[in-house]
């Protein structure tokens, strides 16, 4: 009798066994979902507004274009004929800033430079004359230290009488090549080369024009 209780006792213990096994695999769909529904309830992470997303683009952009423009290179429309034949009216160039940090401009330099006046262009002008020279005009050249300039850029010779005037330290003479249509340095006096806003380096407009600028 004990021995036949002791089995029947087993028995009842497996029975229960495997129902409770049963009831906890029955159990675990519902313990994932239950898992999965209180992930879901958690706060989602508030999307980036399409304006944010627009300012976080737009403002690198713009500081990356602000500091080409200032201190590497910018775009500019030549207005009016004072460079004829080399240089045209509407016509767009751009102008490296680059090289003026490294050296003084140099003689047949084109460049441009600051407005005369509030509210004026920019000038694109030809870098003649360099500080401590003496320049003058006569007899239909330009004189450098007394003795005549060469100048193959032009197609005319420079008309008028200048008498010899020093250029001072940190300023440069400069000239339109069309001499008869140019309003330079013979009549508003040497440019302080903080005036300068850079080199000539590139024209770009016309497409069918578009070339390195020639200097010489």
């Amino acid at each position: 009798m004990v021995i036949v209780g002791q089995t029947e006792t087993m028995a009842v213990l497996a029975t229960d066994a495997k129902q409770l096994k049963g009831t906890n695999s029955s159990w675990s769909p519902l313990a994932g979902k239950m898992n999965q529904t209180m992930a879901s309830a958690e706060p989602a992470q508030p999307a980036k507004s399409w304006l944010r997303e627009f300012l976080e683009a737009l403002i690198p952009a713009l500081i990356i274009v602000f500091i080409i423009n200032a201190f590497i290179a910018q775009a500019t429309r030549v207005e009016g004929d004072s460079m004829l034949p080399n240089i045209h009216n509407n016509e767009r160039l751009i102008i490296e800033k680059i090289s003026y940090y490294l050296h003084s401009p140099a003689r047949r330099d084109i460049i441009v430079i600051k407005p005369l006046q509030p509210g004026t262009e920019p000038l694109i002008k030809r870098v003649i004359g360099l500080p401590g020279e003496t320049i003058a005009v006569h007899d239909g050249k330009v004189y450098i230290n007394d003795q005549p300039l060469d100048e193959p850029y032009l197609v005319q010779q420079t008309y008028g009488l200048m008498s010899p005037q020093l250029i001072p330290e940190g300023y440069v003479f400069v000239m339109g090549d069309n001499r008869s249509a140019s309003n330079d340095s013979r009549s508003f006096g040497p440019v302080p080369m903080q005036d300068i806003i850079g080199r000539a380096w590139l024209r770009y407009w016309p497409f069918s024009t578009a070339q390195l600028i020639n200097h010489e």
